[in-house]
C-alpha cells in the first residue's frame, strides 16, 4: 500500500486514497499502521473517499483503531492532500465527515496549499450533546480528579471536548489527569481533554490528551472547543490565537460557525506491506 505521512503542527496522520472503496481498511490495520514501534507511526489514519453529497469524503481511524467523527488538524492535512493531488481542483470545497459537512478554503501558491481555513460548524454546549452526565450546560464546574480539583467546561465540537482552565499546566499534568478525565463516568463516550493555560484576553496555550490517541502535539477541534469555551467563560473574545507545541492556530468565532486557520505539511511518502 502506498501511503503519505502528513502533520498539522505535529499532529500526524497516515493518509491513503481509497476512491474506489477497495482498500483493506479495518480498525486492526489502523492500529498496526499507526504503531510508532512496529508501524509507520501516527496519531491517526485518514482515508480519502468519494462522496455523493460533497466534493470529497474523509474517514478517520484513531491510532488505537477506534473511529473518530472529525479532526481539525486531520482535516487540514486532508484538504492539502486532495488539493495538491488535484483530487479537488477548487480552492473552496466541501468535505463529508461523520460529524457533518465541513467547508474548506485553501490558500495556494503554484498549485500547492499553503494555509487551510475550515469552518467546523457550531459547537454544541448542552450536556446531552457532548455527551456528559447531568442537565444543562457544563460551564466552569469544579471536579475532583485524583489529588486535585480542576475547573472544567465541556462542549461537542464534532467530537466530545473538555477544557480544563488554568495558567501553568505542564505535560506532566496532561499525562497524569488526561487519561482519568477521558475515561471518567461523566463522559459515556469518553472525551478529549484540553488543558488551557490562559495567557491573556486573546491568547491561550493548549495541551491535549486525545480520546483514542493519548497525548498529541496539537488538536484542531480541541483548539476550536477551547476558543468557544473561553469565550463563553469571558476569558477571551471572538478571535483567539491557540498556541500549540509546534506553532499556532487562529480561531474566529462567527455566527456561521467556528473558523480555524493553520498549516499542514507533507512529511514523507512510501510503501508498506502492513
Amino acid at each position: 500500500m502506498h501511503f503519505y505521512k502528513y502533520h498539522g503542527l505535529g499532529n500526524d496522520f497516515i493518509l491513503t486514497p481509497d476512491l474506489d472503496g477497495a482498500l483493506d481498511a479495518s480498525p486492526e490495520r489502523a492500529a498496526r499502521l499507526c504503531s510508532r514501534h512496529t508501524g509507520i507511526g501516527a496519531d491517526g489514519w485518514l482515508l480519502v473517499r468519494r462522496s455523493e453529497t460533497c466534493d470529497v469524503a474523509m474517514f478517520l481511524y484513531n491510532s488505537d483503531g477506534s473511529v473518530a467523527e472529525m479532526c481539525g488538524n486531520g482535516l487540514r492535512c486532508f484538504a492539502k492532500f486532495v488539493y495538491d493531488h488535484q483530487i479537488v481542483t477548487k480552492e473552496d470545497f466541501t468535505v463529508e465527515t461523520l460529524a457533518g459537512v465541513m467547508h474548506v478554503h485553501v490558500t495556494a501558491q503554484d498549485g500547492q496549499a499553503l494555509q487551510i481555513t475550515a469552518n467546523l460548524g457550531r459547537a454544541s454546549l448542552e450536556r446531552a450533546a457532548v455527551p456528559m452526565v447531568g442537565q444543562g450546560v457544563c460551564d466552569r464546574e469544579t471536579v475532583r480528579v485524583l489529588d486535585r480539583e480542576l475547573t472544567i467546561s465541556a462542549c461537542r465540537m464534532g467530537v466530545p471536548h473538555v477544557v480544563v482552565f488554568g495558567r501553568d499546566f505542564t505535560d506532566a499534568d496532561v499525562l497524569k489527569y488526561g487519561p482519568v478525565l477521558e475515561t471518567s463516568p461523566l463522559f459515556p463516550e469518553k472525551a478529549n481533554i484540553n488543558f488551557a493555560n490562559l495567557l491573556d484576553g486573546h491568547t491561550v496555550e493548549v495541551r491535549t490528551w486525545e480520546r483514542g490517541c493519548g497525548r498529541t502535539l496539537a488538536c484542531g477541534t480541541g483548539s476550536c472547543a477551547t476558543a468557544v469555551l473561553c469565550r463563553e467563560a469571558g476569558f477571551t473574545g471572538e478571535q483567539v490565537e491557540i498556541r500549540l507545541q509546534e506553532g499556532s492556530l487562529h480561531i474566529r468565532l462567527t455566527p456561521e460557525g467556528v473558523v480555524m486557520t493553520g498549516p499542514a505539511a507533507l512529511a514523507f511518502e512510501g510503501d508498506t506491506a502492513l
